[in-house]
């Protein structure tokens, strides 16, 4: 790990500073100097070289300009780069699809955030409870629901993002005892966004696929982005150097990962989050990327700091530094079936980034999520996070054991 960290240090941060003006960051200076967009080549190929993927897409979207670049492979050996049309796993970044659609919803009284979950529940279903805090919408949205992040058992085989179904979560949620009283501590869980969904599709009456295209993927075009990939699409689906099963139908997991999208339809659904309105798009409610739980709030984060430290946990979002800090970012990570995902947004300086690498045949080590947050920045204008701090480990003296002693034949 600390070769890794050097190697981000020699590689990724002389680029960063060459970018930026020193001035940009005088005290008092009236706005940062901004890198050309297409700086952002040159960063995501050292991202990707110290990733050890065997193929990338990169998208940044600053204001209404968009740039894309694809590295690698599509597939080991294919010698074909990623296009903007490459199919894409999403993974958990699925999870603020899913709230996106809870905002709305919100808004529209269909829903409360405070609703319990209990009011959406299959019939004979009881959901547990602890204390005296019945498990919320918000809660759920949050990970602050006090479920395991996981239901253990997917039968051998079963193909990446199809279980558990419908029937397989509410047969498990009743005999669940809640690790934590909801709203009082973060566990990151993945079958609680399969229940939001669920809880969405019932408030709605609509199948819940058919409720995230009506109210977010039709408005925006994007196309490409489904649970159901047709056999053009998966010919497309980029390939990591592990045998990741097959590319399949995965509504089952709707509300926590199954999404398959595009990079063209990303640089859509980012310019969405920018909230650019660029020739009459639709824009994202602000509630839906706000903090609903600063970490005061919780006694404990699980699970939430693959990208930095949070300051805040929101709906599928997690924030990293004060909202009032100009680098300021609010993000998403996902990863699974053989790929890393990721988005990065600086509403300050109107900046996003999306990411997506394929696993290439050997780990290095090397966080691609940090090393996101600093090319995020740089397109921002701004100087890269500080180091996470440094792991302190206690020495353990180990006491020697006796010999075993041999069996007499």
């Amino acid at each position: 790990m600390e070769i890794m960290r050097r190697a981000r240090l020699r590689y990724l941060l002389p680029v960063l500073l060459s970018l930026i003006s020193p001035s940009a960051f005088a005290k008092g200076a009236a706005s940062p100097a901004l890198p050309a967009l297409q700086a952002a080549e040159e960063m995501g190929q050292d991202l990707f070289v110290l990733s050890g993927s065997v193929g990338m897409v990169l998208v940044v979207v600053r204001d209404d300009q968009v740039f894309f670049h694809g590295y690698g492979e599509t597939a080991p050996g294919s010698h074909q780069l990623p296009s903007q049309d490459s199919v894409l796993r999403l993974c958990s970044l699925t999870k603020i699809f899913t709230t996106d659609v809870l905002s709305k919803l919100a808004t529209d009284r269909v829903v409360r955030l405070d609703d319990p979950l209990q009011r959406y529940a299959p019939k004979r279903i009881v959901v547990p409870t602890r204390g005296d805090s019945p498990i919320t919408l918000v809660d759920l949205a949050t990970h602050t629901a006090g479920l395991s992040r996981e239901i253990a058992g997917a039968p051998p085989h079963t193909p990446h993002f199809t279980y558990p179904d419908y029937k397989t979560r509410w047969r498990w949620l009743p005999k669940q005892r809640l690790h934590n009283a909801p709203g009082s501590s973060a566990l990151y869980s993945n079958v609680g966004f399969d229940l939001l969904s669920d809880a969405l599709s019932s408030a709605s009456h609509k199948q819940y696929a058919a409720l995230l295209a009506e109210r977010t993927l039709n408005p925006l075009h994007m196309v490409n982005t489904t649970f159901f990939p047709t056999e053009a699409q998966c010919s497309k689906l980029l390939i990591s150097a592990h045998d990741e099963g097959p590319c399949t139908v995965t509504e089952n997991t709707a509300g926590s990962s199954g999404l398959y999208s595009t990079a063209t339809d990303m640089a859509i659904w980012l310019k969405y989050l920018l909230r650019t309105g660029e020739n009459g798009m639709p824009v994202q409610n602000k509630a839906a990327q706000d903090t609903y739980f600063p970490p005061e709030k919780l006694a404990h984060q699980i699970g939430l700091d693959h990208a930095g430290r949070p300051s805040g946990v929101g709906l599928g979002w997690i924030h990293l530094l004060p909202a009032d800090d100009p680098s300021h970012i609010v993000q998403k990570t996902g990863g699974g079936a053989g790929f890393r995902t990721y988005i990065a947004i600086n509403q300050a300086h109107h900046t996003a980034v999306f990411l997506a690498a394929t696993d290439g045949p050997v780990g290095t080590g090397f966080n691609l999520f940090y090393g996101a947050n600093d090319l995020l920045l740089a397109m921002a204008g701004l100087p890269p996070l500080p180091p996470p701090p440094p792991v302190i480990k206690r020495a353990v003296h180990h006491v020697a054991k006796p010999a075993p002693r041999r069996r007499k034949r």
